[in-house]
């Protein structure tokens, strides 16, 4: 029998075949540890950023700003179920996104992906690190009046603090999380609710040229794409649903992301748009031009002084909550080019010591970073869009295109969506990026 050819009793129990089958109607029923996923991976995809977001997806008008609405749902949920197919598609139950992609693309390539995953995540772990710093110590003196920390002793507090969560292990993550995540989404809530009142739709009287339209809504795919980007902690997240689901890890991962990316869209696009029609046209731009977050301007425009210490807790909750997911993916990345290159036998290093070691280095190396509080972190976080466009949008697509086990995916206009969509986004961060 040729390697082409399958018994007339075969059954494909593949977790692609199952996903796409019958058979995904007897997935196990949604429990506690989907509910808790699902909360972390909102965790990880809302950052600090949300408090300048609405200024930045606003830039264009509410018209591209109304399309880009209706794309970011599919966008997100797509690439991020395309990533996480990828990584559940896998027979080895421990095997992460690094393995992974050795096992499927080979040992070349394996070491090329793993290194470009960790530079998409790493610089931004160190840039959470002087965020955190930054918040907490402007929290002290102005809101509250104290005298400032040295700024090593107040970093290394923070960072220690954030990284003995994520040693402590996933369920201890998965709480602390949790217990961040809720009340950043009440926040978010209320004041989308609070700024009801002060809305203007005069924005929708301003209509653009269709090439005025295009350009606004291609340069702010970005944008929205990174303010909803949690692939840090889809590996990690499939490698957990594979343990515990088995042949229906993809079933359930996708149950998961579905859920994730609506919750992410409704509380997100919801804060974005109230914002967006509470200040207005002119509001934005001069919001721009003074460089604040969104609830510093809100505070000021509104006389609302209660809005500026919403500004540094949600600014808090947002970065912790998003470091333990960026967290996951640099240790992750970091683990598996050590593994690669210095020791891929797994005979020299045991786990438990490479993954002490790796935490300690990213520990001491974020700790390095808030103290130093370096200005070029900026330009690493836009140098690295490029990297988190290809690995969330393209190469799933193109596992989906060369690897067998990812097969029963093929031939499906999903596909053709994320890849379009993939190569915008891209094109548009490499755009802004260059000097005009």
């Amino acid at each position: 029998m040729s390697q082409d050819q399958k018994p007339a009793d075969y059954q494909d129990l593949s977790t692609a075949a199952i996903e796409m089958g019958e058979a995904a109607q007897q997935a196990p029923a949604w429990n506690r540890t989907d509910t808790a996923w699902t909360v972390s991976l909102f965790g990880t995809a809302v950052g600090a950023g949300v408090l300048f977001l609405p200024i930045k997806a606003g830039a264009g008008g509410v018209w591209p700003l109304l399309a880009a609405t209706v794309l970011i749902w599919p966008m997100i949920f797509l690439a991020h179920r395309g990533l996480s197919r990828m990584v559940s598609s896998s027979p080895q139950a421990s095997a992460d996104i690094t393995q992974v992609a050795q096992d499927f693309f080979g040992p070349g390539f394996g070491r090329v992906f793993t290194f470009l995953y960790f530079l998409s995540i790493y610089p931004v772990l160190l840039i959470y690190g002087v965020s955190i710093t930054n918040t907490f110590d402007s929290l002290l003196t102005n809101q509250l009046g104290l005298a400032p920390l040295p700024r090593w002793l107040l970093a290394a507090i923070l960072v220690a603090a954030m990284s003995a969560v994520m040693l402590t292990g996933q369920k201890i993550m998965l709480a602390v999380t949790q217990a961040l995540v809720y009340p950043l989404i009440l926040i978010l809530f209320a004041l989308t609710l609070y700024l009801i009142p002060h809305w203007s739709f005069e924005g929708f009287g301003q209509l653009p040229s269709a090439g005025d339209f295009t350009v606004s809504l291609w340069l702010m795919l970005p944008v929205l794409v990174f303010a909803f980007y949690h692939a840090p902690a889809i590996s990690q997240f499939s490698v957990n649903m594979r343990q515990q689901y088995g042949p229906f890890a993809s079933v359930k991962s996708s149950q998961v992301l579905r859920a994730t990316s609506l919750i992410l869209t409704i509380f997100i696009m919801g804060f974005v748009w109230s914002c967006v029609l509470a200040i207005g046209p002119d509001g934005l731009a001069e919001a721009r031009a003074s460089n604040l977050p969104i609830l510093s301007y809100l505070a000021n425009e509104f006389d609302a002084p209660f809005i500026s210490w919403l500004g540094p807790l949600v600014a808090i909750t947002a970065i912790v909550s998003s470091y333990f997911g960026h967290w996951l993916g640099a240790h992750e990345g970091a683990v598996g080019i050590v593994r690669e290159n210095l020791d891929p036998a797994r005979q020299r290093i045991s786990d438990s010591v490479l993954k002490k070691a790796v935490g300690f280095f990213l520990m001491v190396t974020v700790w390095l970073a808030a103290v130093l509080n370096p200005s070029i972190l900026g330009l690493i976080e836009s140098l690295v869009g490029p990297i988190m466009a290809l690995v969330l949008f393209i190469l799933p697509m193109w596992a989906i295109r060369r690897v067998p086990a990812l097969a029963p995916y093929r031939g499906r206009l999903s596909n053709v969506f994320v890849v379009v969509a993939g190569l915008a986004a891209f094109s548009a961060v490499v755009y802004g990026l260059l000097p005009h």
